[in-house]
Formats: structure tokens, C-alpha cells, sequence
């Protein structure tokens, strides 16, 4: 019996790892299509010297950065078994609890991080396909004019399909993945085999010659070398889907090795044929092997697109219900797995700004040097998150918390200030797409407050309803069900239909949907019920879900019969509040920022569909704010 226990995990286990492999390491394995070739690209030598040189600079940030600092440190901040920025961000304030100045810089922090991450989603699918397709260029010189249209037309036919969610395709990505790191592998031992001594590039020495002795173009170099560890985030954000254990185990064993096969691989066909430079990647193999390589490289590049795509769509399900975002339409893709989101609004604005990305920068090398800022920007934020987790939530002495924070932090900031060099040419891209969206979330997030605080001030308790009703109400048959954003008190909504229609349904139900700092709530915790008034007319629900659960208000309500609150939702009325929001003369917030949160509450999706309430039972009431 205990044999066949070991013997299922094992088997679950296999999956998991095979699974990461297909899903976690797209972005980071396809970075040997470009990132030796961007390094060089700037007119550094390719003597063995320069090469040695290169690859211990490569060797070392993989080492130190992706498998030091995330697979061994990062990973150990899960949020009940949850990664990523916003699951980091939830769990950090947990130590912020009533330090409202702490709790505005942590969230700051935490929302860099993201909106950088967009950026990232932006840029990924149009440098890793581009990247691929240019192998065309290699094998058919006179083709050239056709890589921008193919590239425009694989990714076009990405996004098309996203709606039909990732279930088929995703059982594809495992395979072609591990064949990919495969390829990678081989082509890179054919190479070293033909000259050896480029293995000792693991020496820490060839990196620190280069840096000295090219001063200050060493410190540009940088800003190339930071393209390999490009994805290293996906292994801490797509924790939650497969483990730790098994991401750790595909990349020890079997995707850090592929990668590392590979660079050492270009590094030993640069040094016997410098001119391989032009692409080193697809000169590695025969030529009997480019087209096959190229439909390979081709598939890597939509899987690790994809990988990205649908890591924007969980991160602004995350941000949405969190607090951090306006509500927006999301569809569910699977009936079995909850993180397989689509949300259209994210999706199309990442069509559009891939397809200008490759219109307007033409090519991967001009591509790359947007890239660096977006990476290195969300893991400083990373950085910053982890070190308040282990020195205030798992209580790390504090010289060894402070010096991982100064040893990884200095890593993070290098390669941050030689890619800040990369602005005039590229880099500002990121900078302009993530201060935009974290305009757009600040505004949200102090428009929110500011709401909050008026309906606090216009709060009436349970207590003092009935002698706001003063007889003069009609009591009507069924359910009346009144959505509310404030955790005390009567809704607005409510007192607005009391004003107006002067009747209440025989069982008055106040509902509110809270979202946890912890990605999922169990379902013994899933609802909350109290009673007011007189015979207990009055009921207040609460509804807990965690911050990566879909919001199914219907059918947890269905579950109020198990603490003994039989509901009819069939026969039930679902109220919902649409606020009307104006501003004062003086209002504390800009008149700029007045225009800007008007237009994202008008604009975000109802209530009515985010939280899948039925909407022939729905009766939406206008409230009028004024801020």
C-alpha cells in the first residue's frame, strides 16, 4: 500500500516538473535566440578573451540570480503556497496592520513591481517571436521583407485564440518544451566538444578580467547580460500552479543545464568563427537542420508569449479583487481550472501594443534594449518585498536579512543603472507604459479611499433603521439582496430605495464580498451571517473569497443552508449601487485625477457580471457621490 502512495506522488510529482517545464521556463528559454548576440552587439570583440569573458558573466548572473536568489531564497515567500508580486505584496502587509504610512509604501512598491510587469507582457511575446522568425534571414537572405508580416501574423493568431483559453494547446507545451531545452542541449555540446576550454568560463576570473579591462564599456555590457536571466520572475509567480518543489526540480536538472549547454556552445562558435556573430543561436547547427529549428524556435516563442499572456491576465485578476484595479470583465476558459482566466480589455490592449512594438522597432536588437528595465525594475520590488517577509515574518537575525537585501539588491540595481543607459534607445518604452498604469492605479486605489470615507461618514446602523422607517413602510413578498462595499452599517443602496420606493422585501439580506490577503479561503470560512432587528429581518452576509479565486457570489450563497439560512435565489432580487461619483470645488483630488477615476468607474464592468449574479434578477440603483 505504501508502495503505491510513493509510487502516485512520484507519478504527480513528474507531471508537475514536466508541466513547469512547458509553462514556467518559456521566457528564460528562449533568451539564447538573442541575448549573446545583443551582448556583442555593440561592437564588443570576439576574441576568446571577450568570449570567456561574456559567457562567465552569463554563467554567473544564471547562478546567482535565478538559482540563488529566486529558486533557493524567493520561493520560500509563497503566500499559502501562492507566488508573484501581488501574493508577495499580500502577504508583506500582514506586517503592516494599522501603520497606515508602512502600508501606503509597501503597496507602492508592490504596484512598481506589477505595472513594470506589464511591460514585460508587453515586450516578451514581440522580442521572442521576432527573435525566432529572423532565422529566416539566415536561411533564405531574400526573405528578409517577410519577417515583420510572419511575426505579425503568429502573434495576431496568439491573441485570436486566447479566448478559447490555453486546456488544448497547453497540453502541447510540455512536449515541444522539453524537446526545445533538448535541442538546446545538443546543439550546444556538438560545439563545445569541437573546443573544450570554453568550460572554463565558470571560472569567476574571465568575468572580472572583462570587467577591468573594458572599464566602462564592461558596465554597458550589463545591460546586455541581464537578457539571460529575463523570466527568472516566472519561476516565483508560477509557483502556485505547480510547487516548489517541482519547478526546483526542472530547473536544476534539466532546464539550468540545457541553458547553460547552449551559451557555452555560441560562446565556442564565436571564438572559431568570429562571423557567426550575425546569429550565433541558428549557425550552431547544420543547415540541413535551420527549417526544422526554425518551426521549433517558432513554437517556444508562442509558448513563452502565452506563458506571459496569461501571467497579465491572473495578475490583473489579483490586482482587480485586491482593490488595486477596476472591475473588468473576466471569463473563465475551463470548467476544472480556475486560474485559466481570459479578460478581453487586457487582451486586445496587449494586441495593440505588441503589433506597434514590432512595427516600430523592426527587429530583436532594437527590441532588447527595452527589455532590461522592465526585468530589472519588478526585481528590485521583488527584492525589497522578500527582505520585509524574512526579517519581520520569519524573524531572520537581522545582519543576515539585511545582507541578503544588500548582496541581491546590489545585483538588482546593476543591472537596473547600465540598462537606465539604454532610455534614448528603447528603454523608455517600459517607463512609459508602466508610470501610465501606475497613474492609473493610484487613482484608483485614492479614489477608492476617498469613497470609502464618504460612505463612512453617511453610515446608518441596523439599530436605527427601523426608526428611519417610521411605519410608513410596505412589506413585500421574497428576498432583497443589497450588495455593499462597507463592512458596517446599511448600504447606501438601500437607504436610496428606502427614499424612493418606500417598501422592503419580507427577508432583507446585506451582502458583502471581501477579499483575503490569502490566495484561497477554505469553505468553512467562506461565510459569515448576522442577524438584526426584530424576529431577525435583517441579515447580514459576509462572503470571504482569496485574492486567486474567481468571485462566485451565487454559489457560495447556495452554501448559507449548511449554517441554517435557507435562501431562494430564484425568487430573489439582487440590488446593486451604481454610484454617480462628482467632486466638490475642493476636493483633495487634482482636477486632472477627477476626470481619470470618473472615466475608470464609468468604464469598469458591473457588478452584476464580475460577481456572475444572475441579471434577470438584478435591479441596478443610481447613487450619486459626491467627493
Amino acid at each position: 500500500m505504501s508502495v503505491q502512495i510513493h509510487s502516485s506522488d512520484h507519478k504527480k510529482r513528474l507531471e508537475l516538473t514536466l508541466g513547469a517545464i512547458g509553462v514556467v521556463f518559456g521566457d528564460i528559454g528562449t533568451s539564447p535566440l538573442y541575448a549573446v548576440k545583443e551582448v556583442f552587439h555593440n561592437g564588443l570583440a570576439t576574441d576568446a578573451m571577450h568570449v570567456l569573458g561574456v559567457l562567465s558573466l552569463i554563467f554567473w548572473s544564471l547562478t546567482l540570480v535565478v538559482t540563488t536568489k529566486y529558486a533557493i531564497f524567493i520561493m520560500r515567500a509563497d503566500n499559502k503556497g501562492e507566488g508573484g508580486i501581488m501574493a508577495l505584496l499580500a502577504l508583506t502587509l500582514q506586517t503592516a496592520k494599522d501603520q497606515p504610512i508602512k502600508t501606503r509604501l509597501i503597496v507602492t512598491t508592490g504596484i512598481v513591481g506589477a505595472v513594470l510587469f506589464y511591460g514585460d507582457s508587453v515586450i516578451t511575446p514581440a522580442i521572442s517571436v521576432l527573435s525566432a522568425v529572423e532565422g529566416l534571414q539566415i536561411i533564405a537572405p531574400g526573405l528578409e521583407q517577410t519577417v515583420i508580416p510572419a511575426t505579425l501574423t503568429v502573434l495576431g493568431g496568439l491573441f485570436v485564440l486566447q479566448v478559447r483559453g490555453t486546456a488544448v494547446v497547453g497540453k502541447l507545451f510540455a512536449p515541444v518544451m522539453c524537446v526545445w531545452f533538448l535541442v538546446l542541449a545538443t546543439l550546444g555540446i556538438v560545439n563545445i566538444y569541437q573546443f573544450p576550454t570554453v568550460l572554463t568560463a565558470i571560472n569567476p576570473y574571465h568575468a572580472i578580467a572583462l570587467l577591468q579591462t573594458s572599464g566602462w564599456q564592461g558596465f554597458v555590457i550589463m545591460g546586455s547580460v541581464v537578457l539571460v536571466i529575463t523570466g527568472a520572475e516566472a519561476l516565483y509567480a508560477d509557483m502556485g500552479h505547480f510547487g516548489l518543489k517541482p519547478i526546483r526540480y526542472a530547473w536544476f536538472s534539466f532546464v539550468f543545464p540545457a541553458l547553460l549547454l547552449n551559451y557555452f556552445g555560441q560562446g565556442a562558435l564565436l571564438i572559431q568563427n568570429p562571423a557567426a556573430i550575425e546569429n550565433p543561436f541558428y549557425l550552431l547547427a547544420p543547415e540541413w537542420a535551420l527549417y526544422p529549428l526554425l518551426l521549433l524556435a517558432t513554437l517556444a516563442t508562442v509558448i513563452a508569449s502565452q506563458a506571459v499572456i496569461s501571467g497579465a491576465f491572473s495578475l490583473s485578476r489579483q490586482a482587480i479583487q485586491l482593490g488595486y484595479s477596476p472591475r473588468m470583465n473576466i471569463l473563465h476558459t475551463s470548467d476544472d481550472e480556475a486560474g485559466q482566466i481570459y479578460i478581453p480589455a487586457i487582451n486586445w490592449l496587449l494586441m495593440a501594443a505588441v503589433f506597434i512594438l514590432v512595427i516600430s522597432f523592426k527587429s530583436s536588437t532594437a527590441l532588447a534594449s527595452a527589455y532590461g528595465l522592465a526585468v530589472t525594475g519588478t526585481m528590485i520590488s521583488t527584492t525589497i518585498l522578500a527582505f520585509i517577509v524574512i526579517r519581520q515574518l520569519w524573524n531572520w537575525h537581522r545582519l543576515t536579512s539585511v545582507g541578503f537585501l544588500a548582496v541581491f539588491l546590489s545585483f538588482d540595481l546593476l543591472f537596473f543603472s547600465t540598462n537606465s543607459l539604454k532610455i534614448p534607445e528603447g528603454g523608455w518604452l517600459p517607463l512609459v507604459v508602466g508610470f501610465s498604469l501606475f497613474l492609473v492605479i493610484s487613482t484608483w486605489i485614492k479614489g477608492r479611499e476617498m469613497l470609502s470615507q464618504h460612505l463612512e461618514s453617511k453610515r446608518v446602523m441596523f439599530e436605527d433603521l427601523e426608526q428611519l422607517q417610521g411605519g410608513k413602510l410596505v412589506t413585500v413578498s421574497g428576498t432583497g439582496i443589497y450588495l455593499a462595499k462597507n463592512l458596517r452599517g446599511v448600504p447606501q443602496v438601500l437607504l436610496h430605495n428606502l427614499e424612493h420606493n418606500h417598501a422592503l422585501h419580507q427577508q432583507l439580506i446585506v451582502l458583502t464580498v471581501v477579499t483575503t490577503d490569502e490566495p484561497k479561503v477554505s469553505n468553512e470560512h467562506r461565510i459569515k451571517i448576522r442577524y438584526f432587528g426584530e424576529h431577525h429581518r435583517y441579515i447580514r452576509i459576509k462572503l470571504y473569497f482569496g485574492f486567486h479565486e474567481p468571485q462566485d457570489v451565487g454559489r457560495a450563497l447556495r452554501r448559507c443552508k449548511d449554517q441554517g439560512l435557507e435562501l431562494d435565489l430564484k425568487n430573489a432580487t439582487f440590488f446593486v449601487g451604481s454610484e454617480r461619483v462628482s467632486f466638490r470645488r475642493r476636493s483633495p483630488m487634482p482636477k486632472w485625477r477627477r476626470e481619470l477615476f470618473r472615466f475608470l468607474v464609468h468604464n469598469s464592468s458591473s457588478a452584476s457580471e464580475y460577481f456572475r449574479i444572475p441579471i434577470d434578477r438584478v435591479v441596478e440603483v443610481g447613487v450619486r457621490v459626491e467627493l
